[in-house]
């Protein structure tokens, strides 16, 4: 059965970024599991072959290396995480270069950090290298540099790299490769009976409660990771499509417009590049707390946001620095701000004639323009 919705996603999709996860690359015993990644590869290169541009994100390197290692459990010490992560890197590339090449494939290794996003010059160049790399046709495989990465390793996970990368490339599509079917409406490990749901067409509050609280058995993700991955790139105006890795052939069922796994679609039109790494890649310096009125007025009216409407003012930034815009339920958009943090809590709640009174001038009327803005829900 074809899914004509699904058919029009990978009709559109010229650039497919495809991340997969450790569970599906590793066998039982933590090994690289050779047959599923000649399959990935095969399917890899039809999907090239159809005249799109693929990019890899490949969770697997510390699975690899607790294997090689002789490991069972996934350490918790950083020290010990990062020499699993340098013994397996290695052995990964190794596997996926003795399959790919058997299917034309150039493969190239790119590991990245959050840095490599944070900071505005580091993020081109990383465009510009991947985009070259798909431009020869090569098939780059994009993992973090868990060996010198900190927080990444603690705190981050692949799922949120491939968003990342995503948006990085303004890819119409991202397919996250996991081991289970989809969502469902339930956790299925608790619940066996869960429905599975086919499509998403607006990613809430609500969508995120159907995961579960586990985490997969070799990584750092699980159904949550997914889902929030799945709202930045949706958020973006990208599609995700989330199937199961473990099943046989499902890349070529997915670009077939075959209605497996849940399809989750954009939420928007497309975003402008810079924009995007505004809005969802650059991490804010400081917080701007707002108030209803003020909230309204970003996020529905499109207006930028005034000093009258800020609440209260925290973190360390400068004029120009990325700010998170939030009420007192969470954060709803991100800007580059006008004001240093010390001018911002000077001006904080004062109407346009009273910041000369204050600052001697005024310099700026809002405090971060309608222009400079991303509302981030």
């Amino acid at each position: 059965m074809i899914d004509a919705v699904r058919q029009e996603v990978v009709a559109l999709a010229h650039t497919v970024v495809v991340k997969v996860g450790s569970n599906v690359l590793t066998a039982d015993d933590g090994m690289v599991d050779h047959e599923r990644i000649q399959s990935l590869a095969g399917q890899l290169g039809r999907v090239q072959r159809l005249g799109r541009k693929v990019v890899l994100v490949s969770s697997g390197a510390i699975a690899a290396g607790m294997g090689h290692l002789g490991l069972k459990t996934r350490p918790r010490d950083l020290r010990q995480l990062q020499a699993c992560a340098a013994v397996g890197q290695s052995f990964l590339m190794r596997a996926y270069q003795d399959v790919l090449m058997g299917h034309a494939l150039v493969p190239a290794q790119v590991l990245l950090t959050a840095g490599d996003f944070d900071n505005r010059t580091r993020y081109l160049n990383a465009r510009n290298t991947i985009h070259t790399l798909l431009e020869w046709g090569s098939l780059p495989i994009i993992n973090e540099n868990d060996t010198v990465s900190v927080a990444e390793i603690r705190f981050g996970d692949n799922d949120h790299l491939a968003a990342l990368v995503t948006n990085l490339l303004q890819a119409p599509l991202l397919i996250l490769l996991t081991v289970v079917d989809g969502l469902h409406e339930t956790d299925p490990s608790i619940d066996p009976t869960a429905a599975m749901i086919g499509t998403v067409p607006i990613m809430d509050q609500g969508t995120l409660r159907m995961a579960g609280s586990g985490r997969s058995s070799r990584g750092t993700g699980g159904m949550r990771s997914k889902l929030r991955a799945a709202r930045v790139a949706t958020a973006a105006g990208e599609s995700v499509i989330m199937a199961n890795g473990t099943r046989a052939g499902i890349l070529d069922a997915i670009f077939a417009g075959a209605p497996v796994g849940t399809l989750f679609l954009p939420q928007g039109g497309a975003m402008p590049a810079w924009k995007r790494w505004l809005g969802f890649t650059a991490q804010p310096r400081g917080t701007l707390t707002v108030d209803s009125g003020a909230r309204a007025a970003v996020q529905t009216q499109g207006r930028s946001l005034l000093p009258i409407g800020v609440r209260a003012v925290t973190g360390t930034f400068g004029k120009g620095d990325v700010v998170s815009l939030c009420d007192t339920e969470g954060e709803f958009a991100r800007g580059l701000t006008n004001y240093s943090a010390a001018d911002a809590v000077r001006v904080a709640g004062l109407r346009t004639e009273q910041i000369g009174d204050v600052l001697g001038t005024v310099p700026y009327v809002e405090i971060v323009h309608r222009d400079n803005l991303v509302v981030t829900i």
